[in-house]
């Protein structure tokens, strides 16, 4: 009778340490988790050239976010362009240790090229990206030179303009590829620009005379006098809602100059990418924990006083988007239906001009 007295007290002592221990593991973990990033440097891996707008806002985070991390952590930050920015996604998912001491600054067609190509090609699945936060949401539009004397879209259905490209991939390539095989302009791209910079020092020299897949912002950040002066006009904004204080300009929406209702849909689909902005994304195999400080951190940096001061010195706009949100983007347009999915792979296939 003592021995079955003594083995049930032995159980009630047993459940209750498997009690406590239940209820403080995920306290433990997120104390472990916080202790990783003491004396430690977390990478960021830019998908563009040095001196352009992603590689502005990488090092604007660099600076602020380690504040916000436990152990402020300090942020390297360096360049990876080319493969259309898959190779920084590439290197952050299999050249690095998947623990949460890198990031990579992506660009918005990184995140849904897995929509049109296969994880063979790209060499990793961009739909298990983990999204960290973005700094905020683009509205790329096309610019033309105001002495080429294009007014409206409609004047490029009869008439070739030269634009500078980046590489395959880009939408500096891209879009401009998509609007001659859905609205029917007659865009030329010269390809094989590094970067906007590079694009831009190109239109100044009249190598080129304008691009696609630029933001508002972004032009005005690197060249504040051009759209000011009137040397440079906004032709058309490739997006699904506009920039407001575009819209208010009257400069039109691609999608809303769809030729038939499968085609705006097509545009949509295509554009909504850039609602990603400036995405920060990590590897798939990160743990979860230090997925959740990335992000906490991430929008408490966006929040920052310090940091949104020298955004307004800088004269870039912080509309952040969590990374929970972009998740469940992600996921919601890897959902979409196949024959859309299919027709927006073929719109970006270059042909020859007829």
């Amino acid at each position: 009778m003592r021995k079955s007295k003594q083995c049930a007290r032995c159980g009630a002592q047993t459940a209750l340490v498997v009690a406590i221990g239940l209820a403080i593991s995920p306290a433990v973990a997120q104390q472990g988790s916080a202790g990783f990033y003491e004396g430690r440097q977390i990478a960021i891996v830019v998908a563009s050239t040095p001196g352009g707008g992603y590689d502005t806002y990488a090092r604007l985070v660099a600076r602020h976010m380690p504040r916000h991390l436990p152990g402020e952590p300090r942020m390297i930050v360096s360049n990876m362009s080319g493969a259309g920015g898959n190779m920084a996604a590439s290197y952050i998912v299999n050249g690095v240790p998947q623990d949460g001491s890198s990031m990579a600054l992506v660009l918005p067609p990184t995140i849904t090229g897995g929509l049109y190509e296969t994880v063979q090609k790209l060499h990793y699945d961009p739909a298990r990206l983990q999204h960290i936060g973005s700094a905020n949401s683009e509205v790329d539009m096309c610019f033309l030179r105001a002495d080429t004397g294009v007014k409206s879209v409609t004047d490029l259905y009869t008439r070739e303009i030269i634009v500078g490209g980046s590489a395959e991939g880009s939408v500096s390539r891209t879009q401009p590829v998509i609007l001659n095989n859905l609205l029917g302009t007659r865009f030329r791209v010269v390809s094989g620009y590094p970067g906007t910079r590079q694009i831009i020092m190109a239109i100044e020299s009249g190598e080129v005379l304008g691009v696609c897949g630029i933001s508002y912002a972004g032009m005005a950040l690197q060249k504040p006098d051009w759209i000011s002066s009137g040397y440079i006009k906004p032709l058309v904004q490739n997006n699904v809602k506009g920039a407001k204080s575009v819209n208010d300009l009257g400069v039109p929406r691609s999608p809303d100059l769809a030729k038939s209702e499968e085609d705006r849909q097509v545009l949509e689909l295509i554009f909504a990418q850039q609602e990603f902005g400036r995405p920060f994304v990590t590897g798939p195999a990160v743990p979860q924990d230090r997925i959740n400080l990335l992000r906490k951190a991430f929008m408490a940096a966006m929040a920052d006083k310090a940091l949104l001061a020298e955004a307004a010195a800088l004269k870039i706009d912080i509309d952040p988007v969590s990374g929970e949100e972009l998740q469940l983007l992600a996921a919601r347009l890897y959902s979409m239906p196949s024959r859309l999915i299919e027709k927006a792979k073929d719109a970006q296939v270059a042909r020859d001009a007829k």
